[in-house]
């Protein structure tokens, strides 16, 4: 399984003190996506269920998990990660969210019913990036959330009507990670707000050039 990180305690991606784990991987590739750098399965990020287990228990050793939040990348294009995965997953915390950009409809097509039935919530659909209205828990309002587990539904109702977004910054060995819904103007804010502070992010020069060129088009359907 391609795993790219693991990051604990994610706040803003469901509720409470989840682990958040990001698979790598995803062939929708949308304009605007938040992690690019997780498109591919970089052979650097490939791992195993035991290796997993062995860092979230390392984390439950200080710190109580209160779920799992599962992106990526897109989790759900490594079915059999997530059969092995999930099982021991619940039996740490039965509270699992999952993103990814098929519809739950094509997902029952491919014969993942199992799969679902052992998820929380999912939030189906890919990222439209002009449609990034601040929606919580989803990058944009095309998205769906699906309580999938009706003795969560109670619970998972009064978190989204009291939800606001919210952004994390981890700090990582190779420097800073930013998790949650970030609106489009995320990315322009920070580096603007670094350049006054003498940081630069990238090459000036390619990016000047980038924003005078279309953007490509994203051409998945829903």
């Amino acid at each position: 399984m391609y795993i790219a990180r693991l990051l604990y305690p994610v706040r803003v991606l469901g509720p409470g003190r989840r682990v958040g784990i990001w698979f790598a991987g995803c062939s929708r590739r949308c304009r605007g996506c938040s992690n690019p750098e997780l498109w591919e399965r970089d052979p650097r990020f490939l791992t195993d269920r035991e290796t997993v287990l062995r860092m979230i228990a390392a984390v439950r050793e200080i710190s109580p998990v209160d779920g799992f939040t599962l992106t990526g990348g897109d989790p759900f294009e490594q079915p059999e990660a997530l059969r092995e995965l999930l099982p021991a997953l619940r039996e740490i915390s039965p509270d699992i969210l999952a993103y990814t950009g098929y519809r739950i409809s094509e997902l029952r097509r491919r014969g993942y019913q199992d799969i679902l039935d052992r998820i929380t919530v999912l939030i189906d659909g890919s990222y439209r990036e002009e449609r990034n209205t601040g929606c919580f828990l989803r990058g944009s309002d095309n998205q769906e959330i699906h309580i999938l587990d009706r003795s969560r539904a109670s619970f998972y109702g009064e978190y989204l009507r009291n939800g606001r977004n919210e952004v994390q910054n981890f700090r990582t060995r190779d420097g800073f990670i930013s998790v949650g819904i970030h609106r489009p103007e995320y990315p322009r804010e920070l580096r603007e707000a670094l350049r006054t502070r003498g940081v630069t992010i990238g090459n000036p020069a390619a990016e000047e050039s980038a924003a005078g060129r279309k953007p490509h088009s994203d051409n998945t359907k829903d």
